[in-house]
This record gives structure tokens, C-alpha cells and sequence, in this order.
């Protein structure tokens, strides 16, 4: 290899894959730090139900990015993309190599090609798309961003409505479509990305979520959205393993059923990740336990320098 720019290695996939173990394994081999590029491990008062390393994994490795934020606090990618780029300055000063992991690829995407540093929300604006999100479906908002901005309407993932949401907040705050707002330029970064994706097939795949989601049941995912009632109505909550709890803890479902809802949204979250992921023809897809050909790939496509000593 000829490029001296350090390498951010980026280990994602969709959930329950095992990127967090395979993460550690390669920073272990690197002599390197971890950079959670996982949304939901952000915030500090979610922990067993968006599969936070455990604290031995994280006395193990150093990790950045994992339970900094509180749900009631504001982020988003365009932050992120600004917090990480600091991160990696400051490590790449004592290493050539680091490693990022997580399956959220907005947030990775953010890193690698960057992203606009668009408006924040009128509130009220966003109140009343929330209230119609809640009361008239998801189909309402997919026609009215269709009528509004008929161009990002065909790229957006149609079944997300944070990515709606967020467009229609966008365009009704500004009076432009989101989609003219989004310069979409391509960004120079001091270091070179390697990116690696691990997949299995389906069954495998949901066999995975099926135990996964089991084993949080058992180590207090309950517990857990029972300490978080008083905060389910914010945005951070209303994701997979906490809102079919909510659900359960109001009277609205068994708790058998709220489980079985939970491995079901899962696998269909799972799917919406490989989704967006596969769109980057950049990632190198591995098998999860294919740890070997995942380091010679690395080895190959990397340059390591030597600091101090």
C-alpha cells in the first residue's frame, strides 16, 4: 500500500449480527478504540434493550459515542458526522487505525460522505406532523411528501417515518423541498474508510433476533421500560424493544405478545438497515465468523505507521 492516510475501518450490518463483538476483537488486534455509530446506544438510559456493550466489554476497549446523550437531549447526524470527525483527529494522533461499528447508516453515511447542515424545526410544525403521524398513518405523510417534494419522495425509505418526518419538517419550515436543500457534494476526509458488513442468510439471521430478544427479557428488559414510562413520549423511545413494552405496561397487549411484537419489528428493522446498507457498493460483506478473512481484508487495505517508539 502506497496511501499514508490513516484508515477508520467501519464494522456494520444489521442487528444482532455480532458487530460489537467482532468490533472488539479487531480494536483488540489493532491496538485501537471503538466508535459506536449505533443511534439508539447513544442515549445513557438505554441500555439492555439496544444491546449496550456490557461494562466489562467496555473496560475492555475504549468506546466513544455510547451513552453520552440523555433521551430528552437533541442530535442528530450532522452532529455527529462533526463530533466524530473531532474524535478521529485526536486518536488518529496515536494510531493509524480505528474502528467504528454500528448498523445506523444515516449516521455512517454521515461520516463517510457527509451531510447538510440543514434547519432545525419549526416546534410546532413538528408537533402537528407528529399528531398527524399518529392519528391519519404513515400514509399521510408519504402523500403529502410526495405532493411537497415529489424528487426525494422516490429515493427516502417510504416505511421510516423518521425519515418523513424529518424531510416534511424540513420543507414546511423553510418552504423549499427537502431535496433541493441537500447539496449531496462529495467531502475529502484525512482518512481513508474500510468498510465491512457481516451477513448471514435469513434464517440464521432471525434465529439471532429470536435469542437476542429472549436474552434481554431475561436480563430486565422490562425492568428497564418500566423505568422509562415517564419519557415514552419522546422520540428517543419510539423504537423497536421499548414502544411494544409501553404498550404492554398500558393495558394494551399481553406481555406474550408484546415480546413476540418485538421479534417481529426486529427482524423487519433488520431489514430496513440491510436496505440502506446495501445500497453502498464500498462494503466488503463477510460472514460473522469469518474473523480471519475479516482481518486479511483489513491487512491488505491498510497502512500502519508506526508512533513514539
Amino acid at each position: 500500500m502506497t496511501d499514508a492516510l490513516p484508515s477508520l475501518i467501519i464494522v456494520t450490518g444489521p442487528t444482532a449480527i455480532g458487530k460489537t463483538r467482532l468490533a472488539i476483537e479487531l480494536a483488540k488486534t489493532c491496538s485501537t478504540e471503538i466508535i459506536s455509530c449505533d443511534s439508539r446506544q447513544f442515549y445513557q438510559e438505554l441500555n439492555i434493550g439496544v444491546a449496550r456493550p456490557s461494562v466489562e466489554e467496555l473496560e475492555a476497549i475504549p468506546h466513544h459515542m455510547v451513552g453520552f446523550l440523555s433521551v430528552r437531549d437533541p442530535y442528530n447526524a450532522y452532529r455527529f458526522e462533526n463530533d466524530v470527525l473531532g474524535l478521529c483527529r485526536n486518536l488518529f494522533q496515536s494510531t493509524s487505525r480505528i474502528i467504528m461499528a454500528g448498523g445506523s447508516g444515516l449516521y455512517i453515511y454521515a461520516v463517510t460522505h457527509g451531510i447538510d447542515d440543514l434547519p432545525d424545526p419549526d416546534p410546532t410544525i413538528r408537533f402537528e406532523l407528529k399528531e398527524k403521524l399518529r392519528t391519519e398513518g404513515i400514509e399521510s405523510l408519504q402523500l403529502q411528501l410526495n405532493n411537497v417534494d415529489p424528487a426525494y419522495f422516490q429515493v427516502v425509505d417510504r416505511d421510516n417515518p423518521k425519515r418523513l418526518l424529518r424531510a416534511l419538517e424540513v420543507c414546511l419550515t423553510t418552504g423549499r423541498p427537502y431535496s433541493s436543500l441537500r447539496t449531496g457534494q462529495p467531502v475529502q476526509r484525512a482518512f481513508r474508510t474500510i468498510r465491512i458488513g457481516l451477513m448471514t442468510n435469513r434464517e440464521s439471521l432471525y434465529e439471532r433476533i429470536n435469542r437476542r430478544v429472549d436474552q434481554m427479557m431475561e436480563n430486565g428488559l422490562l425492568d428497564e421500560v418500566q423505568s422509562l414510562v415517564p419519557y415514552q413520549h419522546l422520540n428517543a423511545l419510539n423504537t423497536v424493544g421499548y414502544k411494544e413494552l409501553f404498550a404492554y405496561l398500558d393495558g394494551h397487549c399481553s406481555l406474550e405478545n408484546a415480546v413476540e411484537k418485538i421479534k417481529t419489528n426486529t427482524r423487519r428493522y433488520a431489514k430496513r438497515q440491510l436496505t440502506w446498507l446495501r445500497k453502498d457498493p464500498e462494503i466488503q460483506w463477510f460472514e460473522p465468523d469469518n474473523g480471519d478473512g475479516i482481518l486479511e481484508y483489513i491487512n491488505g487495505h491498510t497502512v500502519i505507521r508506526s508512533f513514539g517508539n
